[in-house]
């Protein structure tokens, strides 16, 4: 009896997914419950599991096609014969026993070698009928790319003509205005852009577009902070098993500075300003495939230790794709930090609906004056982007120096002043 694969419930106010990737193809055995097709929403990647054990019969929604709830995806058939069928078939034929098992070995290779491939090089090696097991890949992490596919295809024609050998660099010229200019196309690789990407894109653009965005910049002296943490790291690691870093700092900062600037942790709904009495933070996190703002609940009834577990535990899950729906909506303020790739100064944009943004950046030693005396001390530039609808200029600057505060003099977060 046939089972059938369809999409399951995809979160509140999402009815559409993309097909990313089939863990499976047709003819392979799946155990009950074994991830088999990846789907990917505006908001997260999830994996649909066998309902049944079996063979996977049949693909019925390809790898990039749209689908809805409830969608069929695929069919699993009974037991493991028909996977083997397509084998046994081929000894049948008279006089080609021999060459069957040496040809089945090089098409599952090919396959293998087709799932990490882009979009364009795999459809052109379909068309062609080539073994993509015997490209070499140049792309990242070997994958076969569209202008691997074409040099594959030029090759054979090398020994046919020796002589003919020596001009092949001349492929790589362009010359303006003639036909000369093709291979430089062939070079290039179009991809479509995924759900989540295309998400992303659509809602910093509709931040840029709706709200007065305005950033203020302030910089805050590191010293103690890194001292402090110098000091209780490793007695912290071995008491919470989690690591002492310096975004539960920041949480703890930025907690402190909304209670005292409500407005920054507040939201507009038509012509309402919505004010929110807890502290959902966001923190930023870059996965594979791309930004998103996993949150921290009630992080102002978390010491420490949990927040630093919490955000640790966050951000593993961001980066193997499996943050579930409700563990990316409802955040009341953003923490960015794009420190941690190197950036020394940007101007974060607010996460919709949300009305302000802080960004953190790298800690990098500068000269200072402290006191009337030079000195070298770790500075890092924050930078505060808001919506100028609800948060004035004073409320914005007087946010930011509270953070600076609670940063340069971090006893100020244990005694809540």
């Amino acid at each position: 009896m046939a089972t059938e694969i369809k999409v399951p419930t995809l979160g509140e106010s999402v009815s559409e997914a993309t097909v990313a990737r089939w863990l499976k193809q047709v003819g392979q055995p799946v155990a009950a419950d074994e991830p088999l097709v990846e789907l990917e929403t505006d908001k997260v990647t999830l994996e649909v599991n066998a309902p049944a054990a079996g063979t996977l019969a049949e693909i019925v929604a390809p790898e990039g096609a749209n689908v809805g709830v409830a969608a069929l995806l695929g069919v699993i058939g009974e037991g493991a014969v028909a996977a083997a069928a397509p084998a046994a078939a081929a000894p049948a034929a008279a006089g080609a026993a021999a060459p069957a098992p040496v040809a089945a070995a090089p098409a599952g290779a090919s396959v293998a070698a087709l799932a990490d491939a882009g979009p364009a090089a795999r459809k052109l090696v379909e068309e062609k009928g080539l073994d993509a097991s015997k490209i070499a890949g140049s792309g990242k992490d070997g994958r076969i790319t569209k202008g691997d596919v074409i040099d594959h295809v030029a090759k054979p024609a090398a020994p046919a003509a020796a002589p003919a050998a020596a001009p092949a660099p001349q492929k790589y010229q362009w010359t303006a205005g003639t036909a000369g200019d093709r291979p430089r196309a062939a070079q290039e690789e179009r991809v479509r852009m995924t759900r989540l990407r295309q998400r992303i894109a659509e809602r910093l653009k509709e931040a840029q577009n709706s709200a007065a965005m305005l950033t203020t910049f302030n910089e805050v002296d590191m010293t103690n902070v890194m001292a402090l943490r110098n000091e209780y790291k490793d007695y912290f690691e071995k008491r919470h098993k989690v690591r002492l870093g310096f975004m539960s700092f920041f949480v703890k900062a930025a907690i402190q500075a909304l209670k005292e600037i409500p407005a920054v942790n507040a939201e507009i709904d038509g012509t309402d300003v919505v004010y929110k009495n807890y502290y959902d933070i966001g923190v930023a996190v870059g996965t594979p495939q791309g930004l998103v703002v996993p949150i921290v609940r009630d992080a102002d009834k978390m010491g420490f230790a949990d927040i630093e577990g919490k955000i640790g535990e966050l951000g593993k899950k961001g980066r193997d794709g499996k943050l579930s729906m409700d563990e990316l909506t409802g955040g009341t303020f953003t923490i960015s930090n794009g420190g941690v790739y190197g950036s020394l100064m940007s101007t974060p944009i607010i996460n919709p609906p949300q009305s302000a943004i802080l960004g953190m950046h790298k800690t990098q030693e500068r000269p200072v004056v402290v006191n009337g005396k030079i000195e070298i001390r770790p500075m890092m530039y924050l930078a505060l982007s808001y919506d100028h609808r609800i948060i004035d200029g004073k409320e914005a600057v007087t946010f930011l120096v509270r953070i600076k505060e609670c940063i340069e003099d971090p006893r100020r977060l244990l005694l809540d002043v």
